[in-house]
């Protein structure tokens, strides 16, 4: 269904899993916390057989050979210009674009700052940027939710918590996930490193929710949101819907958080209509 590849940025290396024919339609897919570049492994394989060609990394800090210290490397800028980096890497201009979770936050920032180079974007589970500092911001129930966000400012003892018992919190997260999948995670978190390079996501980022990082959107965007979500409120969901200039298309599931675990067909229907929309 796919194969592994290392693409080399700079003085980092991916751990890439890659579908499909490299003369097609680039996309580019980018996974969240806590999970890898394995959750995307059935839509690759959907996406190939339609003429796009698939790279999904292990973002910086879950590749083995983008492992770095301290929070500063792992501001959004340096996100995102991962990912215009490795599209580069592979001799594209320009890509389809898709996120989940943090994945999404950074799918946000490179949309809004590289619309030039995006041909689609769809985003899974967090909404514009701009909307959700709002919503942390002004909304009780999104506060409730975003508690884990300033848990992780501390520094070690997340990282304590969340190691013992072999990962037992992960596990628990998890859940509607495959043993092939959870343990594809587990060798990743497992690495000397990983853990708090991922936490220094939210560390690094802590103010860009609430500061304001971008505006208006024109890129052709699907947006797909569970609305029983344990860490995203409606309130960002619905502030957000200003910020979209262009062709836009929300999709409210009966779902929580693991849209690709739990409501995958039809997860996969509307990706697949969505970039054939928009495939040149």
């Amino acid at each position: 269904m796919t194969h592994k590849e290392h693409i080399r940025v700079g003085h980092l290396t991916f751990d890439c899993r890659i579908s499909g024919n490299k003369e097609n339609q680039l996309v580019i897919l980018l996974h969240g916390w806590p999970e890898t570049a394995f959750m995307w492994v059935n839509i690759m394989h959907d996406l190939a057989k339609l003429g796009f060609y698939c790279v999904a990394p292990n973002l910086r800090g879950y590749s083995s050979g983008a492992i770095l210290k301290g929070k500063k490397n792992y501001t959004i800028d340096k996100l995102s210009q991962d990912v215009l980096d490795i599209a580069k890497a592979v001799g594209k201009q320009k890509f389809h674009l898709v996120g989940h979770d943090w994945g999404a936050v950074i799918g946000w920032k490179v949309v809004h700052d590289h619309s030039e180079s995006i041909l689609s974007w769809t985003a899974l589970s967090v909404p514009h940027i701009q909307a959700f500092g709002y919503a942390i911001k002004n909304d009780p129930i999104q506060k409730k939710k975003s508690r884990y966000i300033r848990h992780f400012q501390t520094p070690f003892l997340p990282e304590m918590k969340i190691r013992k018992n072999d990962f037992e919190l992960l596990r628990k997260l998890w859940k509607h996930s495959s043993k092939e999948e959870v343990e594809d995670y587990l060798s990743v978190f497992r690495r000397k490193g990983v853990l708090t390079a991922s936490l220094n996501y939210y560390r690094a980022n802590a103010k860009m929710f609430t500061d304001g990082v971008i505006g208006y959107i024109d890129v052709p965007t699907l947006f797909i949101w569970g609305e029983h979500d344990v860490a995203i409120g409606a309130v960002g969901v619905e502030q957000g819907h200003q910020y979209m200039k262009g062709y836009y298309r929300f999709v409210k599931l009966d779902a929580g958080h693991w849209l690709m675990q739990t409501k995958y067909n039809s997860v996969k229907e509307d990706i697949c209509n969505h970039l054939l929309k928009f495939k040149v």
